[in-house]
């Protein structure tokens, strides 16, 4: 619910994310940024805490992860987080499947962190390619060829993922549908194997159903549902100079309780006294996975491939010497160099033991 009563209290800055005199923009936010909100202005850092607990925030490098198609072709995914209402999975394949695959249980939307290669599909092949968006639609039949190790973070969601209403931006909408490569249809022979399995992906699973011909066999296809890929590098970012926007401006496609995001490079906000870095925020109706694909912010690299958990409810943010630092350093740093993918989700994520026995907070 959103109120039209809006309220100032005590010692506040005359403009939003802009001129703090020293003090810390904490945001306690409903809705994930579309909601009430409230502007907490502190005195101290609201990330400078120590976390027991269930809740804690979790940060994990995915190359310390070892997933179990990384080594054996016939291997699967690494689970990371769960819910009711997505997975969220990582995948370093570099053999080719002897199997064929079919999510049954959700869509299929892949982030390619590393790596290049085919996906044969029963709507045609599709190429993929570093810094691509995969979207497979649930139970579409596929195997993966790469070309060498290709790095995934695979979210599947159980409900269908979809393009998010344009609104006032309308047809300038950053995801521009024009920008997506669909494959043709392109039917396989048989390669004189006896049988060939597609292997169903799905809670309990999986199973395997065994057919006695090729099932990539498809010569033709019509409709609005189908896969694709959409490269990052064709994603328009928003931009405004007097204030740093909120995360839903770069929504990509969203599914119920799921929403997926680009942060990519741009130039910083340029206007005196505003904010550059997102103020610190507790996220009151949303848990926030970052996936960090590489770049830098303002100056300071970002480790390829970091995953951080931000719990629903839990303060996160840059920590404050960074903030000072784009203070300073604000006439030579014009620039925001991460490229970052953001998952938020309305119900809370369980990350698995493997993400809890490598998190480096832990350690």
């Amino acid at each position: 619910m959103e109120s039209f009563v809006h309220l100032r209290k005590g010692t506040t800055p005359d403009r939003l994310h802009a001129d703090l005199g020293g003090l810390k923009d904490d945001e306690l936010g409903r809705g994930g940024f579309t909601g009430r909100t409230a502007q907490l202005y502190r005195r101290n850092d609201p990330v400078g805490y120590r976390a027991v607990g269930p809740l804690a925030p979790v940060d994990v490098l995915a190359d310390a992860l070892k997933p179990t198609d990384s080594t054996d072709p016939a291997g699967s995914p690494l689970l990371l987080f769960s819910n009711a209402d997505c997975r969220i999975s990582l995948s370093r394949r570099d053999r080719e499947m002897p199997f064929f695959a079919r999510y049954i249980d959700g869509d299929l939307l892949s982030f390619v962190h590393k790596g290049s290669g085919l996906l044969e599909t029963e709507f045609g092949p599709l190429r993929y390619r570093e810094g691509d968006w995969v979207y497979l639609p649930k139970a579409c039949t596929f195997r993966q060829v790469p070309d060498n190790e290709t790095t995934l973070l695979m979210i599947e969601a159980t409900e269908e993922f979809r393009v998010p209403p344009a609104g006032p931006l309308g047809r300038h909408f950053p995801f521009d549908p024009n920008r997506m490569i669909v494959p043709e249809p392109a039917a396989m022979d048989d390669d004189g194997r006896d049988e060939y399995e597609v292997r169903l992906v799905h809670e309990g699973g999986p199973t395997s159903l065994v057919y006695p011909h090729h099932p990539l066999d498809v010569v033709g296809w019509q409709g609005d549902n189908f896969p694709f890929t959409f490269n990052i590098a064709d994603y328009n970012v928003v931009l405004s100079d007097t204030v740093h926007l909120p995360a839903t401006v770069h929504l990509f496609m969203q599914a119920t309780g799921v929403y997926v995001m680009n942060f990519l490079p741009k130039r910083a906000e340029s206007a005196p006294g505003t904010e550059t870095i997102p103020w610190y925020h507790r996220n009151a109706d949303y848990d926030e996975i970052a996936f960090f694909h590489g770049g830098d912010m303002y100056g300071v690299p970002m480790p390829p491939g970091l995953i951080s958990h931000a719990p629903q409810g839990v303060h996160h943010g840059a920590p404050e010497k960074m903030r000072e630092r784009a203070r300073r350093k604000r006439e030579e740093i014009s620039h925001i160099g991460w490229t970052t993918i953001a998952v938020d989700t309305r119900r809370r994520l369980i990350p698995s033991p493997e993400v809890l026995a490598n998190n480096l907070g832990a350690h």
